[in-house]
């Protein structure tokens, strides 16, 4: 009896060693899984697209904590706020570590994260929203980034004032900013008023200062995909896509048939939308603007005589497409964007516009001119010497006789009158087949005609 006993309690001694021998085992195994990945540019739709891909990454890698190395100078309103609005809605921890510079839209950006370090020497603030030229905007534009590091700050548990006067220099908060400057603030200033949690060299004191020990560190890594989009996102390749889409357009209509200039149009089309899309800028909305607008033109060039609604339209309609796309909407309406990036991707589509049909015109009449390439177009002088004569002559006749539709005049369509076919444009109405009609007058081949009474 006493054997078993002593027995029994060997094999609980052996059960309790082996369990605090599991247990410490599992626990140097363990390891935080922290996310990591850099915005060390200027704030644009690429680095939006980055950031979107990261947290997404970062959660199917199960990760604990989200780390952003930034070294910026700013960027774009609508791109910053896209990545705050991400970062505010984010589940996981996010810090940020700012290596040198979070400046304008950068400052933003990391105070939509849940803890900032900054390393020394660097600095955060100076938020105003410049144009091209780093002259600040007018107030309107100020006040929406007020009201946006406002927001910010709160929602983050920092003091909105302070956030508030790196935008507005007449804001003053008492031992902070009184020195009608826009405020910017050193990694000590940073950290006295709540905006920093402290000063590190590196990953490794972050952690230790936010008492996590044993950690992996996981860093981000762009797929050839993304690296693709993010090349096509950039303003530069926008513009140069207008110009193509713009350019081949106009060069499948002065060539016979259909060929390479509408296929490299409809290329351009694709690149330029498709990217912009999947990223969240584009819209189904754009898209619809801008094949509305081309549909528009193509009718007021080949069915409706002159120029005047449709055609007007649809270059407004087609530029609309194309700028609204290239922005994203900046609140929950269908119609609230950022006017600065509004006014910018407006003046992209603009210049690139221009510039398509400026060379187009130029390369046409260069082309064209040339031996090589004199098939492209018509060259030839028809002179009356040689038994050409002008088509207008004949339609000229025609002006007050009565023929039959051939087809429906929708308004156009064919109309016979004395035994000849020709062209027809209903100037009042559809007209059906087989009614007779009376010719008005005659425009750009073309017979005008209306119903005979």
């Amino acid at each position: 009896m006493h054997f078993l006993h002593k027995t029994y309690c060997l094999f609980i001694l052996f059960l309790f060693s082996t369990s605090i021998s599991l247990y410490a085992k599992t626990d140097s195994v363990y390891q935080t899984r922290v996310f990591t990945f850099d915005i060390k540019e200027m704030i644009a739709p690429p680095v939006w697209h980055t950031t979107r891909q990261a947290l997404l990454q970062a959660r199917e890698e199960k990760a604990a904590i989200v780390l952003i190395q930034m070294n910026t100078y700013g960027g774009l309103l609508d791109a910053a706020d896209s990545i705050r609005t991400k970062l505010l809605d984010y589940q996981l921890p996010v810090y940020v570590f700012i290596d040198k510079n979070a400046a304008s839209a950068g400052a933003l950006i990391s105070l939509a994260c849940d803890s900032i370090y900054m390393a020394p020497g660097a600095s955060i603030g100076a938020a105003t929203v410049v144009d091209q030229q780093g002259k600040p905007l007018p107030d309107k534009y100020q006040s929406y980034m007020r009201s946006l590091m406002r927001s910010t700050a709160e929602a983050t548990g920092r003091n909105p004032y302070i956030a508030q006067a790196m935008v507005d220099p007449r804001i003053v908060v008492p031992g902070v900013s009184d020195s009608g400057q826009v405020l910017s603030m050193t990694p000590s200033e940073a950290i006295k008023n709540g905006f920093c949690e402290a000063e590190v060299n590196n990953i490794k004191e972050i952690m230790a200062h936010a008492g996590v020990k044993n950690y992996q560190l996981i860093t981000f890594h762009l797929t050839a995909t993304d690296k693709i989009i993010r090349f096509f996102v950039q303003p530069w390749i926008s513009g140069l896509l207008i110009m193509i889409i713009i350019g081949g357009i106009y060069f499948e209509l002065q060539t016979p048939g259909i060929g390479f200039p509408l296929a490299a149009a409809i290329t351009a089309a694709l690149l330029y939308f498709a990217p912009l899309y999947i990223q969240g800028l584009a819209n189904h909305w754009d898209i619809l603007l801008f094949v509305v607008g081309l549909v528009l033109i193509a009718l007021e060039i080949f069915i409706i005589p002159g120029f005047g609604i449709a055609g007007i339209l649809g270059i407004v309609f087609t530029v609309a497409g194309l700028t609204l796309s290239m922005t994203r909407n900046s609140g929950p309406g269908l119609f609230e964007y950022d006017l600065s990036a509004l006014a910018k991707a407006f003046s992209i589509v603009i210049i690139a516009i221009f510039l398509s049909l400026s060379s187009s015109l130029y390369f046409t009449k260069k082309l064209f001119s040339s031996q090589r390439f004199s098939y492209l177009g018509l060259v030839k002088t028809q002179k009356k010497s040689e038994g050409y004569t002008s088509a207008s002559e004949q339609y000229q006749k025609m002006i007050g006789k009565e023929g039959i539709c051939l087809t429906k005049l929708r308004p156009a369509g064919k109309v016979k009158i004395e035994g000849d076919i020709f062209d027809a444009l209903a100037i009042h109405r559809f007209i059906d087949k087989d009614e007779k009609v009376e010719v008005m007058d005659y425009r750009h081949a073309q017979l005008l005609v209306k119903r005979k009474v």
